[in-house]
């Protein structure tokens, strides 16, 4: 299988970018093409300590969580894990070349936000920023409202 990093956006830049996460701590990651301790197709490479966000046994609760009766073939477990951590590898990337473009020395929270919202539709609230989104009502056709006013006066006859 090809590394998830020669898909990568990021792929030819050297230049790092510091993440900083919720308890302060600052992590230097480039965005080259192993960028934020990434790992290769046959696993870490030899200097790289990598941390998996999700692992098997949490995978299984996850699954166990939904259908207690459900079990995942080993193969099916092995993808899952490797869609997670190309998602978050190619997530951790685009917020790179974000934080890079707005020309900051740190990924912020509103590059991981930007990016999850415009490529995937995804929006995490309670992070970032303050700003409230705004609530689109749907709008009430003329037809519909013609509907609610038989329903109306069918549920006044009875």
């Amino acid at each position: 299988m090809a590394s998830p990093s020669q898909n990568s956006p990021a792929l030819g830049t050297t230049n790092p970018v510091a993440i900083t996460n919720a308890s302060g701590a600052t992590k230097t990651a480039g965005t080259g093409s192993n960028a934020a301790g990434g790992s290769s197709a046959s696993g870490s490479s030899a200097g790289d300590s990598v941390t998996q966000l999700l692992t098997k046994p949490r995978l299984q609760e996850l699954v166990r969580e939904i259908d207690p009766t459900e079990q995942l073939d080993e193969e099916v477990e092995e993808l899952l894990l490797q869609i997670a951590d190309d998602f978050v590898e190619n997530t951790v990337n685009a917020a790179c070349l974000l934080a890079k473009h707005r020309k900051v020395p740190k990924v912020e929270v509103r590059d991981v936000q930007l990016h999850l919202e415009r490529n995937w539709n995804m929006w995490i609230p309670g992070f970032g920023t303050d700003e409230l989104r705004p609530y689109k009502r749907a709008t009430v056709t003329e037809a519909h409202k013609q509907r609610l006013a038989l329903i109306r006066k069918a549920i006044k006859k009875y």
